[in-house]
Order: structure tokens, then sequence, then C-alpha cells
């Protein structure tokens, strides 16, 4: 089953029979209905008289919007709604990065680190692979440091990724995906998982891929399902990348952060070595997503590749700061992990317990810090109004779960809430929740 949405520049056209989504950015002829414009991906329409500002915008900026999580934080500080829209942090970062990170300031490493990252960084990021996974990365040709993950996503696309290729994107899926294919002019293919269990099945994948599949991207730990893909998923994927000579860009961000099974980097599993790419970063492990520390581990035949995008995207990321974040990495103990996950863990717990008792339908995630919750018991608004409303009626700020499909009608019932806030932060929203259901 499909879905095909096929902007016909200019203007954005798009029809539908299925459950796979395919998203082309490039000029087409063939005339189809128009079903749906998503949030992260909405095209312009009325689009023959145009404004002379728009016509010096470049069409591939047309087929998508900003951030729809950004905009949510914006609408929470408009109405001093709690923020449970944007994955940071409202507590301390670790000590010891803040010193370190200090440290490197007074030491004078304020300039230009090399751009593909500091080494100190980088050899700290080896051994933290070869502990963790016993994978063996080469820390002058294989590591790329970044500025954040985002950066990494886009660099990646760009270097790998080529106009009229398809890349395949799970859904629910984290926003920037579908975008950053676009921006290469590429189709993402939309392979919709089902709640409530949002399990990959190895034939629904098989039927996503085409002639013209070029890369999936897996984001494990899942945002905004909080999904953990068990080995079987994995090797699933490995599988069909393989068969069809397809590469793997993993967005591990939340590896560090999962409450049940295990994490498994894709690159561990046999015969995916030389055909994946795995980003990751420090922001969401450290607590610094202002940081913007990514990271990306590719073989060296694509590493040369990504070095490029990335040095004439942003030459690299803060020097200092990447030092601080190799003494996190050399420094931290394993108690450190232990403790920040046993903590997101008890702030999960008073989240799930408040939406369920203010009405809501969720259950609690296996990894990251996010749970996806069906508010169809309170209201029959679509994602978007409901999330407003809930921001300056309610004082809690979500992010409208039509965000996270390519058909927002998919999401329509559903906001996806964080919990990576101090607990009182979690209860006073607990408490506006429950206040906000009893005034219905």
């Amino acid at each position: 089953m499909f879905w095909v949405v096929t902007p016909i520049l200019p203007c954005a056209t798009a029809c539908a029979n299925g459950q796979i989504t395919r998203l082309n950015p490039l000029p087409h002829t063939r005339d189809v209905h128009i079903i749906s414009r998503p949030p992260a991906l909405q095209a312009l329409h009325g689009c023959p008289n145009m404004t002379t500002g728009l016509h010096r915008t470049a069409r591939r900026t047309h087929s998508f919007t900003e951030s729809v999580i950004r905009e949510m934080t914006r609408v929470a500080r408009e109405h001093e709604a709690v923020n449970l829209a944007q994955g940071f942090p409202d507590f301390p970062a670790p000590e010891l990065l803040k010193e370190a990170a200090a440290a490197a300031i007074r030491a004078d490493i304020n300039q230009y680190a090399i751009t593909w990252g500091a080494p100190n960084l980088r050899h700290a990021l080896a051994r933290k692979y070869l502990e963790h996974y016993g994978m063996e990365v080469d820390t002058e040709t294989e590591i790329t440091i970044t500025c954040g993950g985002t950066e990494a996503m886009a660099s990646v696309m760009l270097a790998v990724v080529d106009p009229g290729d398809e890349v395949i994107v799970m859904e629910p899926f984290y926003e920037n995906y579908g975008p950053d294919a676009v921006l290469c002019e590429a189709k993402p293919v939309f392979l919709t998982l089902e709640a409530p269990e949002y399990r990959l099945e190895k034939a629904m994948l098989e039927e996503a891929v085409s002639s013209k599949t070029r890369a999936i991207v897996i984001n494990t730990p899942n945002n905004p399902t909080g999904r953990v893909f068990d080995r079987e998923e994995m090797q699933a994927i490995a599988d069909v990348c393989i068969k069809h000579d397809i590469l793997a860009i993993t967005d591990e961000i939340y590896e560090h952060i999962y409450y049940e099974g295990e994490h498994l980097p894709l690159a561990t599993f046999e015969g995916m070595r030389d055909r994946t790419i795995t980003i990751s970063g420090l922001s969401k492990t450290f607590s610094v997503t202002g940081w913007r520390i990514g990271t990306i581990i590719a073989p060296p035949q694509l590493s040369g590749a990504i070095r490029k995008v990335h040095d004439f995207l942003t030459v690299g990321a803060p020097a200092p700061l990447q030092e601080a974040c190799a003494v996190g990495l050399n420094e931290l103990p394993q108690e450190y992990y232990t403790d920040m996950v046993a903590g997101y863990k008890a702030r999960g717990e008073v989240l799930v317990k408040g939406l369920q008792d203010a009405g809501f339908k969720c259950q609690y995630p296996q990894g990251a810090y996010y749970v996806l919750a069906d508010f169809s018991d309170l209201s029959d608004e679509d994602s978007m109004t409901f999330g407003r409303r809930l921001a300056s009626e309610g004082g809690v700020a979500p992010v409208p779960g039509g965000s996270f499909f390519s058909d927002p009608s998919r999401g329509h019932s559903l906001a996806r809430f964080v919990f990576c806030k101090q607990i009182q932060t979690l209860h006073e929203a607990s408490e506006r929740l429950k206040a906000f259901a009893t005034r219905g």
C-alpha cells in the first residue's frame, strides 16, 4: 500500500492509496489531486500569482515549513505555558562539563578546531565505541564532529543522496528527515509504523524499496514514539540494506537513554559496517542541547564526502565545547549513565501518570524521553488546534502529533510531550493537564 506525494513545482499536488508515502520535489507534469499539506512538509498553493518576494526564494524551500517543535516553544513562551514541546532539560548539565568548558575557554582554545573535530574528542569517541559496542573506529578517517545532530543529518544527506533518489523514512518521524531529503532534491518515502506497537515488519520495508532507493533512515531509541528497535527489527533492516545495496543512516542521539531492551548500533551487524552512517551526539546524553555537538561515524569512502559538505556548511563545531565533551566522555563514570536513566525513568512515570489521570491514552516509552499521547477522549479537534489550545488555555505546550506524519490526519488525535524536565516541573504540568481536562 502506498501514499504518493508529488509536488509539481512551483505548486504541490498529491494522491494517496496506502501507507507508504513518496514526496518528490522535482518537476513533473502529471496532474493529481491535493489531499494534504503536512506541517513539516507543507507545499505552496495558489502558485500562478506568486509575489515578487516569493519568486526570489528557491523552490525547494516551498515544500516544507520551519520546525513545528520550535514554533510550539514560541507558543509556550507567549502563553507562559510549561514547555513540554521541545526536548531540552530545565536542569543543570554536569558540573564536570561546565568546568571543562570554562577551563578550555580560559586556556584560549577559542579558535577553529580541525574541521572534522578536535583530536581529543575524536579519540574519546573511538574509545567509547570500542568499550560500549566493540566497534573499532579510525579517529583520522571515520569520525566527523558537527554542529549538532541536525547538521550531521543534513551533511550526510547532501553527501550521499542525489536528486531523484529515494530515502525511506519511518513515520512517525522526527521532523527534519523529510526536509533534508527534499533539500537534496530526493524523494522521502514514508513507511508508516502502526500504533501502539510501532513495530517494523520486514515485508513492509521490502515493499517500500524501489530501484531508486538510496538510503533508509533509522532512529532508535525513537523520537517521538519511544520505541527501541529490537534485534529482529534491526536484522531485518540489515538484510534489506544488503540485499538491495542500500545505505543506512542511523540517528542514535538517544543511545544511552533506554528503559527496555538494549541499544543495538546497526553498524555492528554483519555486513553493515561499510554501508552504515551512524549519527549521534552529546546534546542529550550530557544535557547540553545548546552546545550543538553532533557526531558522525562513517566508513572512509563516505566520510570524505561528508566532511566536504560539513566544511562548507559550518566549518566546525565550537572548539572549547568539543574539549569539554571529550572530558565528559573520558571522566564521567558508568554511574553517571545509570543515574541519568534512572532519573529519566522517574520523570517519565510522573508524566505518564499525569497524562493518564487527565484522560490521555498513552504508554510508557521504551527509550528517549517523549510520550506520544492520544487525546481523542478529550477533544475531536485536530492536533494543531488542540495543541495550541492546550498551551493557551491549559498552560502546557505539547507538539501536535500531525507534525510527525507526512499526512497530518494520521496524527490527528496525538500530541507529543517531553519529560526531560525537573520533577516539580512535571508535577506542575500534570496539575495543569488535570485542570484543563476538568474544564473541558
